[in-house]
Parts: C-alpha cells; sequence; structure tokens
C-alpha cells in the first residue's frame, strides 16, 4: 500500500511540475496536441500534462470532466485534481447538463495552473498562468471536481 501511495504522489508532482514548466504560453482556442507545447487551451493543456506523467486523458474538458473519481465539495483538493468550470463556451451532456467550459489544475495547497483567455480593449489574449486555489474553490460556477491521480 505504501508504495502505491509513493507512486501517486510521484505521479502528482510529476503534473504539477510539468504544467509549471508551460507557465507564460500562449493560450489559443481550440489547440490540439499537434500545437503542444508551443501553445495551448485549457483542455489540451491538461491533455498535455498528464501525457507527459504518463496518464492519458481525452482531448476536450466535456470527455476530461467524466474521468476519474469526483472530489465532494469542500474535500482538501491534491496536485493533479481537476476543478471544471461552466464557461461562455461549452458543452453539455446528460451528466453535465450546466455543462462544461473550461479546466483548472490543481499543483499545489493553493495554487492552479490553466490556460486562460481574456479580451481586453477589443484584443483577445491569453496564456498559461498561475492562480490562488481559492479564488476557484468559492466561484459558483464549478461543475464538478475530479481526481484523477
Amino acid at each position: 500500500m505504501k508504495s502505491a501511495r509513493a507512486d501517486r504522489e510521484k505521479l502528482r508532482a510529476a503534473v504539477a511540475a510539468e504544467a509549471r514548466r508551460q507557465l507564460g504560453k500562449p493560450y489559443v482556442y481550440g489547440a490540439w496536441w499537434q500545437d503542444a507545447p508551443r501553445e495551448f487551451d485549457c483542455s489540451s493543456l491538461v491533455q498535455y500534462v498528464f501525457k507527459k506523467a504518463g496518464i492519458r486523458l481525452p482531448r476536450v474538458s466535456l470527455d476530461q470532466a467524466r474521468a476519474g473519481r469526483r472530489v465532494p465539495a469542500g474535500a482538501p483538493l491534491r496536485p493533479g485534481d481537476l476543478i471544471f468550470l461552466r464557461g461562455r463556451v461549452g458543452r453539455y451532456d446528460r451528466r453535465f447538463p450546466q455543462g462544461v467550459g473550461h479546466v483548472v489544475l490543481v499543483v499545489g495547497p493553493d495554487e492552479v495552473i490553466h490556460a486562460k483567455y481574456w479580451c481586453r480593449g477589443g484584443r483577445d489574449s491569453g496564456r498559461v498562468v498561475s492562480e490562488p486555489l481559492a479564488r476557484f474553490r468559492r466561484r459558483r460556477d464549478v461543475t464538478v471536481i475530479k481526481r484523477i491521480i
């Protein structure tokens, strides 16, 4: 049992470290695996960092939200956990009728990394950023939190 837990901790650390290496990379809506690691959208970033750790995940956030185990609201989060948000442009199905439009990766006790998009002064922009986990824990648009590792 101890070695299985140690293995999971190594995978979590590898995912977090790979995500940190992508900080500052440009956001491009619909970026595919062929575009990595030059550019990402939120779900391609998650797919890429998990793939580098040897874990296969689907490409789009709605499919990623179907993977892993649900983490109860308010439970402690671990590196590698995924927070799925409704988003303005989302995908919907019977399991997630409220939709999934964005995915955020937990990398530390109070840190997440995600490929963030914004529009300022009529200009679209975005990049891979680090933000406080607390900002996402209190959001009302969280669809589901999943544990992959």
